[in-house]
């Protein structure tokens, strides 16, 4: 017999009245999380500067309020001293037959006060003597206290009797036998209003000062960090290779203007350098290409034939081996050609420029059966380096070898010029270099036709890298003997010794 039981919920049962008891409930979906809302760089500046104007400002008030009240206190101070020796000066000089409480009186009753100033005069056992306006002064217990005490010295206190606050200064008086306490007072109230005036105009002069300040500065924060920002976009186009991204003139010669053109001309040097290498990986893809299909192409018909004849084969490895040596001096030219863009290519020491022409004219001479001359050379020192002078040399004299045959002459000479630039200076009597080549033969892989049917174009190329690292430059002309005349000109600042230095 089966039995009927109430199901009894579980532990895992998330099933709520009006739901079916097998609805999947999805948990929430998660809110995204906030982000912060920062305040901008030009904001937190503005007020930090709003703080440190604020600080300085508050300490310029305090100062001011300050020296006021010092001020008004040594006036009053100054007025109560005066009223004092005054009546010091008239009892001395008062007659022996006058006692000095009638004269007192009588001082009293013709002395004109300043409004707000009373005086209370008090005498050993008897009633106290005041001006006009002073009872209610002279009935403070604190008044009375000083009048029914002999002083000993002069006192000074500021004292409030009913609503007013008075600056009180009370004095013992010796006047022959007689003596008194004689006290004035003056009323601070329009004092403490001027001081109170005072502070009000410091705070709101201050509070201007503060606004405006903070506002200048916040105005002057923004528009310099917006030309920071547009360097920074600038500078991120050109990481992502828009080459042509410029900040133009900013229209002022400050920092930041100073900043601008020279990442301008920092992003013109890197886009010099980045098309010079394009062209360079260009000229060098167009230069390598023949050696190796050249050499390719030997081989190939090498191992289509065989290597039976060993003519073939050794004319063959002559040929791929000559290959070979040429792609080797080409690469290592180019080498030489990107070591002229780092900054430490020449490395300069001092050279006795007589001694490394007069050397370098007794290596050429084994370079090939030509008329070899050298011409005048000054007795100069330079700061130069020697191994780029000398491989610059090297290389216009190969040329110079290349653009000549046996009989012709080449000559090395050096001269020191009148506006102080040194020339060294190569000439041979071969064809020459046509005028409107000259432009172009110092370009890299350019062989204009002078003589040459094989070389890497890169000579002249390298002889100007080393010119200019040096400060100088090359001069295409033609020379005495007929044929080209190529000059290393170079600085007079390199010259450290000698002739004209």
């Amino acid at each position: 017999m089966a039995t009927a039981t109430a199901a009894q919920p579980g532990v895992g049962d998330r099933s709520q009245p009006g739901q079916p008891a097998n609805r999947q409930v999805l948990p929430a979906r998660p809110e995204p999380p906030r982000r912060n809302r920062r305040l901008g760089t030009a904001a937190r500046l503005g007020l930090l500067q709003a703080g440190v104007l604020a600080v300085i400002l508050s300490a310029v008030v305090l100062s001011l309020v300050r020296t006021f009240a010092s001020q008004s206190h040594s006036t009053t101070t100054h007025l109560l001293t005066a009223e004092v020796e005054g009546y010091q000066r008239s009892a001395n000089t008062r007659g022996d037959q006058i006692g000095l409480r009638p004269f007192s009186r009588s001082y009293l009753r013709t002395h004109a006060l300043p409004d707000g100033q009373v005086i209370v005069i008090g005498f050993p056992g008897q009633s106290a003597l005041g001006s006009s306006n002073s009872a209610t002064f002279a009935a403070s217990p604190a008044i009375e206290s000083m009048l029914g005490t002999p002083l000993a010295r002069s006192a000074e206190r500021s004292l409030r009797v009913g609503a007013t606050t008075y600056e009180v200064l009370a004095v013992p008086v010796h006047a022959g036998q007689a003596q008194a306490t004689f006290i004035v007072a003056a009323a601070q109230d329009q004092v403490r209003e001027n001081e109170s005036r005072v502070l009000h105009l410091a705070l709101i002069e201050a509070l201007i000062a503060l606004l405006a300040g903070a506002f200048a500065g916040y105005l002057l924060l923004r528009g310099l960090l917006r030309r920071i920002g547009r360097i920074t976009e600038t500078a991120a186009g050109l990481g992502q290779g828009e080459m042509d991204r410029r900040l133009g003139d900013q229209g002022t010669d400050d920092e930041v203007g100073k900043l601008a053109a020279t990442f301008d001309s920092m992003a013109d040097r890197v886009a010099a350098a980045m098309a010079t290498q394009r062209s360079l990986l260009a000229d060098v893809s167009h230069q390598l290409r023949t050696p190796l299909t050249v050499a390719r192409g030997h081989l190939e018909v090498l191992g289509r034939t065989g290597t039976a004849d060993p003519q073939d084969v050794h004319e063959t490895i002559a040929v791929v081996v000559d290959e070979i040596d040429h792609m080797t001096a080409l690469v290592e030219r180019l080498l030489m050609l990107g070591r002229a863009l780092e900054p430490d290519f020449v490395e300069p020491a001092p050279i006795d420029l007589r001694s490394m022409v007069i050397d370098l004219f007794a290596t050429a001479q084994v370079l090939a059966d030509r008329d070899w001359r050298l011409g005048d050379v000054p007795d100069l020192t330079l700061h130069a380096s020697l191994d780029k002078l000398r491989g610059a040399l090297l290389n216009l004299l190969d040329n110079a070898v290349n653009a000549t045959g046996p009989g012709d002459q080449i000559a090395l000479a050096a001269r020191l010029r009148a506006d102080g630039w040194v020339e060294l200076v190569v000439s041979d009597s071969g064809p020459g270099i046509p005028a409107d080549r000259r432009h172009v033969v110092l370009d890299r892989f350019s062989r204009p036709d002078a003589g040459t049917t094989r070389g890497s174009g890169l000579g002249l190329a390298i002889v100007k890298a080393v010119a200019e690292g040096h400060g100088g430059h090359v001069e295409v002309t033609d020379s005495t003997f007929g044929g080209a005349r190529i000059a290393i000109v170079l600085p007079p600042t390199i010259v450290t010794s000698g002739a004209g230095s």
